[in-house]
């Protein structure tokens, strides 16, 4: 594996979820395989589960890891083609990505989109030229567009706690918050329950439907309760507008906050799904999050575990 930037980038999902179940039994048996590698982990934009976990892995490997806050410990980068370096910008990330390909041996990169300019977020112009200029297998740890270790992690708790013999009804439920947030969990989740070949619904404002390129299998609602009825999980998560990009909804909010009743009363098994940080009582109730159906600290648990088996991936046919 030279890259891990989507789904597209496993070959069977169905080979990867049995792998990592046996990673969780075993998750220290491959530290051979890490033994004098780097791991370069590379932060554009905060991190908590997705940094720690990531060491996590790289540990249960045998792998030493260095963190990078790109701005705060670095020189800030320079993104643009043929760009004269005037400015407040000494480096471009051409140089910075080869000179860190010297010094680890896989890197990860995590990079939000602006929300201004659709084009350039579309087009994943940080990750595109990072992977471009660097000469070493590269892990997305969030895009301008996309999620995947999240949503790696999400699929195997769906499939640890998925009902028997029953192809689950999995919903992506949008919810308020308090500001503009970016499309890339939402869009990646789509990617791999489609993937997946689960029965995936998506709940959304109108207007704040999710490009098309992400969801081409999803039904489609307008109205949170007959999106879940009968669901078995709900992941519940906000994002602005695509297609009116980066706008923040300025409707009724009350429809889209989930509460125990609906759940009571329409889908009475569902397990319920934040990839987190979460604004408690914004997006979601503690009623919900607390509860026993809540699978939040699950999923936050499993990202070591996506983690893990990308490295993996990459140790044994890359670098070993």
């Amino acid at each position: 594996m030279k890259q891990f930037l989507s789904v597209q980038d496993v070959p069977s999902i169905s080979t990867m979820l049995k792998e990592v179940d046996e990673i969780k039994k075993t998750p220290f048996v491959h530290q051979a395989l890490g033994k004098n590698k780097t791991l370069g982990l590379v932060f554009l934009n905060p991190s908590l589960r997705t940094r720690m976990s990531t060491q996590k892995a790289a540990s249960n490997l045998g792998m030493n890891v260095m963190v990078l806050n790109v701005g705060q410990e670095s020189w800030q980068w320079e993104m643009a083609d043929d760009a004269v370096m005037n400015g407040d910008r000494p480096e471009h990330i051409k140089d910075a990505a080869r000179v860190m390909s010297q010094y680890c041996d896989i890197i990860g990169i995590r990079c939000f989109p602006s929300l201004k300019n659709k084009l350039e977020d579309d087009q994943e112009q940080v990750l595109s030229q990072f992977v471009q200029y660097c000469e070493v297998p590269v892990i997305s740890l969030e895009s301008a567009t996309r999620h995947p270790l999240q949503s790696m992690a999400d699929l195997i708790t769906i499939n640890e706690f998925s009902p028997v013999n029953k192809k689950p009804k999995v919903v992506l439920a949008w919810a308020p918050h308090i500001k503009a947030l970016p499309q890339a969990v939402g869009n990646s989740f789509s990617e791999w329950m489609t993937a997946a070949q689960l029965d995936f619904h998506i709940a959304q404002p109108k207007g704040f439907e999710l490009n098309e390129q992400f969801t081409p299998n999803a039904i489609l609602h307008h109205d949170l309760n007959s999106a879940i009825k009968d669901a078995d999980f709900i992941y519940i998560k906000n994002w602005s507008s695509y297609h009116e990009y980066g706008k923040l909804y300025d409707g009724d909010k009350t429809p889209w906050l989930l509460d125990s009743d609906q759940i009571s009363s329409l889908c009475p098994n569902a397990k319920i799904m934040h990839c987190m940080p979460v604004r408690r009582n914004i997006e979601v109730k503690d009623e919900l999050l607390d509860g026993a159906q809540s699978l939040i600290y699950k999923q936050a648990q499993n990202r070591i575990y996506s983690a893990q088996w990308v490295l993996q991936q990459m140790l044994q046919s890359h670098l070993s």
